[in-house]
Formats: C-alpha cells, structure tokens, sequence
C-alpha cells in the first residue's frame, strides 16, 4: 500500500479541475433569441441587408475593372477593399441566416474556432487595407508631382498583398491557442458567432486565460491602435495641406477626394476599438452583441453605399454603363 502512494503521479489543481469537468465538442449560438414569429421578419431584414451588401459591392467591383476611366490606384484599393467586405460578412450572415430559421443552433468547436479566425484574419486585413488607402491620399494631396511615380502598380499589389500577409499572421497564436485547448462547461454562447471573449469563458483549465487575454489584448492593440495612429496622423497632415489652399472651392474638392474614406474609418474604428481594445474581456453582454453587428454587417453595407454615393467617379461611371446596356439592347433589338 506505502508503494502505491509513493509512486501516485502528481496531479495540480488545474488538473484535477479538468478531469472533473466534461470536455465539449460543440457550442450552441444563441444569436437573437426572439419569438418563433418575429424570426421569418428578422431573417427578411438581414436576409436583405446581406443582399444589398454583396450587390453593392460586386457592383463597385465590376465597374472599377470595366471602366477605363477608373483603372487608377485609388479604385483599384475600394475593388479590393469591397471584395474584402464581401468575405468579411460572408464569415458570419450565412450562420445567422440559417440559425434563424433553425431550432438546431449547434456549431462544433473546430468550425467555430475556424469562424474566429477567419473574422479576425478578415478584420485585421481590412485595417492595413485602410491604412494603404490612407497613405494613397497622404501621397496624392501632399505630393501630388511625385504621385504616380511613388503609387505605382507594383507599389499597389504591394501594399495589398503586405495588408493580406499581415491579416493572415495577426490571430495566428490565438489560433493556435485555441486549437490546442479543451472547452468545458455550459456550451452556450450568447452570440451570433464564435467571437474571442465567448470563447475565452470555457476553457477548462483558467491558467493560460490571462496569458492568452494579454498576447489578444497586445495583438489588438498594434493590429488596431497602429493602424489607427498612422491613418489620423496621415489625414492630419492631409487636413494642414488641405487648409494652406487659398481658395474654398479648391479646399472642399479636394477634400472630397477622400471623404468617403475618412467616414468609412470612423465607422469601422468607432465600434472595433470600443470591442478589442480593452484589457478585461469580462462577461459578453448585450451590448457586446450589438456592436459586433454594426461592425460585422452594419457598417460593411454601409460601405458601398457611401464610396457609391459620395464618389462622383464612380456615379459616372455607373451612368455611363446604364447609357451602354441600353445601347447594347437598342442594337439587339434592331437586329432581331
């Protein structure tokens, strides 16, 4: 009997803790918990929302790369960046589509930690995407006779092939922390999607949860307050360009130039700051949940509207891509 205590392995509290606790091999997403009848309104809306967004974007994308007139670098980044906003809500709307119209809610672990990464990979793209953006009307208002040598097409696929890199990079280690890492406890996640505090509340052992909160905490801090610094301090020195022009008319036209883009940043970082920069990922609460849909699908439908709508250029060219269908089908018609 002594030998047998004597040669007991050691096991630690944490340890004992886990091997009391069941590990889970799904959550189930809460999403909007509402009334059987209002779910068919709700999936319309957002049903509609998700539409409007791919549509608008898919149609700032074909016309960037249709129209001559819009082969230039500050087009060539909105392309890219509406492709990117089509991706970011396709991660989560798909999900929420279907939960709405389903009682089974459950999502397994590997697809929800998928899910994370793809959302964050996806949301730290669009931030350098931004910031290249930004450096482009940096450039283009304070060097404008060293513009097309500085933004050339390489310097363009650069930039965003750098901003995709990095995207891909920034949520790596919480990726792998998550791979690595046993669940427990209750399996519900009061979210439409598998976001990071969710799942920081169910792991089974809490030692590592501090360290992997700081490495998050850390990662959300160069990856959004980074980008965030050099896209105002870059539009500071845009706006002290901007306000040595003599004339008023000179002043708001060239303010326009980039506009849509100071109103797509404060959009996007209004709410993700508010998110992610914070070092206690306490509890999600209700309010989590609504600034996560601003940002996830609010303001990525807003998006297309605004460079659409606030962009002479591109209203243009839509104009002038209505006047061409009509023309196409005029000569159909006359042939026929």
């Amino acid at each position: 009997m002594r030998q047998n205590i004597m040669f007991m392995p050691h096991i630690s509290l944490p340890d004992m803790e886990f091997l009391n606790q069941s590990v889970l091999s799904h959550f189930i997403l809460l999403g909007f918990p509402v009334t059987k009848g209002i779910q068919p309104f709700l999936f319309l809306a957002f049903f509609v929302i998700y539409f409007m967004s791919l549509t608008c974007n898919l149609l700032i994308m074909a016309v960037a790369y249709w129209d001559q007139k819009l082969h230039c670098p500050m087009y060539f980044f909105i392309s890219i960046f509406s492709f990117l906003e089509i991706c970011y809500t396709s991660v989560t709307m798909p999900r929420l589509l279907r939960d709405l119209l389903s009682d089974d809610k459950i999502i397994p672990i590997q697809f929800c930690v998928v899910q994370f990464y793809f959302l964050f990979v996806l949301g730290s793209t669009e931030n350098f995407l931004l910031s290249s953006m930004a450096y482009d009307r940096y450039v283009a208002i304070c060097n404008p006779l060293r513009y097309n040598s500085i933004i050339t097409h390489r310097a363009c696929v650069f930039l965003v092939l750098g901003a995709w890199m990095g995207g891909f990079l920034a949520p790596l280690m919480p990726l792998i922390f998550l791979s690595v890492s046993a669940f427990c406890g209750s399996n519900i996640i009061d979210h439409f999607y598998c976001d990071f505090s969710p799942l920081l509340h169910h792991f089974c052992i809490t030692d590592g949860i501090y360290i992997i909160e700081t490495i998050f905490f850390l990662l959300a801090c160069i990856v959004i307050l980074g980008n965030f610094v050099f896209i105002s301090t870059s539009y500071g020195l845009v706006i002290s360009i901007i306000a040595k022009i003599p004339s008023r008319k000179g002043r708001r036209k060239t303010l326009s130039t980039c506009g849509s883009h100071l109103t797509v940043v404060c959009l996007f970082y209004g709410s993700i700051i508010f998110m992610y920069v914070r070092s206690d990922h306490s509890t999600p609460t209700q309010v989590d949940k609504v600034v996560s849909l601003f940002y996830s699908i609010i303001t990525p439908t807003l998006n297309p509207l605004i460079y659409g709508l606030r962009n002479e250029d591109i209203k243009q060219a839509l104009r002038r891509a209505v006047k061409m269908i009509k023309k196409i089908q005029i000569s159909s018609i006359t042939f026929l």
